[in-house]
């Protein structure tokens, strides 16, 4: 039984009919990106506008924007080509260019590097209305001040975790409990899993000194909580590196439909995100709590 009806031989005068073969879309091993061409469209988190994300060739993922722009209307060193699905920056020699969506990104204050580029960006501004007068976007509410001017509740559940794995800190998106799966489904959505798994070893919330990197300028003595993964196996790590739940890390063909959010962790450039109190411990249920839970009705 085949799961679709062939397909005609010929047409109603008798005259052969050629069809075209359909190929379903793969990642390639050797490929630099594992992500599918029609995977990469997302939104920006600041300004709800559409972008594409792309690899650049030391798999540092850059977004840009949706559209080619004339190379003309473009500054030199805003100008981007996309080769093989991987972002190169500069132009390839044609009237045409990407533009990263940094440049022209109505929720920054840094202005566009070119006049011509205000129109863009002003229409951005107004899509951006719109999506919020629609309820399709709701802008990140702005951090007003430090840890301690925020509170306690703030300090003790901070919105974006460090988050210490492979001996390299990176800053989280999002909350170490809310970090969510990258893999694409069958039904090319994005998995609804996090990361974090009653099923898996867990990291553990501890106060390290806040040391820059080699290149850096020291900061003064202080000290900041990470969720410190080195203690567990070295796959785990390569999981939550990857960012890839349980289900999808068992099935490396799967292609990412968005790339990690994982970034490197910079002490001085993001000194707001660092906190000095240990998060709120929750408890992980134990095996005669998720029994008595699963038993209810």
């Amino acid at each position: 039984m085949r799961s679709t009806p062939p397909f005609p031989a010929r047409r109603w005068d008798g005259s052969p009919l050629s069809h075209r073969v359909r190929r379903s879309l793969h990642v390639s091993p050797d490929g630099v990106s594992r992500l599918l061409r029609c995977g990469q469209g997302d939104r920006c988190h600041d300004c709800g506008n559409r972008i594409e994300w792309y690899h650049r060739g030391a798999q540092r993922p850059v977004r840009l924007h949706p559209h080619e722009l004339p190379a003309a209307r473009v500054p030199a060193v805003c100008r981007w080509h996309v080769s093989s699905g991987v972002a190169y920056p500069g132009g390839d020699g044609s009237g045409w260019c990407h533009l990263p969506h940094a440049a022209v990104c109505p929720a920054r204050d840094t202005p566009p590097p070119s006049p011509e580029l205000m129109g863009l960006r002003r229409s951005l501004a107004v899509n951006t209305r719109r999506l919020i007068d629609a309820g399709a976007f709701t802008p990140c509410p702005a951090s007003p001040g430090s840890p301690a001017q925020r509170g306690d509740a703030a300090a003790c559940c901070p919105g974006r975790s460090v988050v210490q794995l492979l001996y390299v800190r990176y800053l989280a998106a999002r909350p170490v409990d809310e970090i969510q799966c990258i893999a694409q489904t069958r039904r090319r959505h994005r998995c609804t899993n996090t990361l974090l798994s009653l099923d898996a070893p867990a990291g553990t919330w501890t106060l390290v000194p806040a040391t820059a990197t080699s290149g850096q300028l020291a900061l003064p003595a202080a000290v900041m909580a990470i969720y410190d993964l080195s203690a567990i196996p070295y796959g785990e790590q390569l999981r939550w590196r990857a960012q890839r739940c349980l289900q999808h890390a068992a099935t490396p063909t799967a292609a990412d439909l968005v790339v990690a959010d994982w970034e490197p962790f910079d002490p001085l450039a993001h000194h707001e995100h660092i906190h000095n109190r240990l998060p709120t411990r929750t408890r992980r249920p134990g095996p005669t709590v998720r029994t008595r839970e699963a038993a209810r009705p």
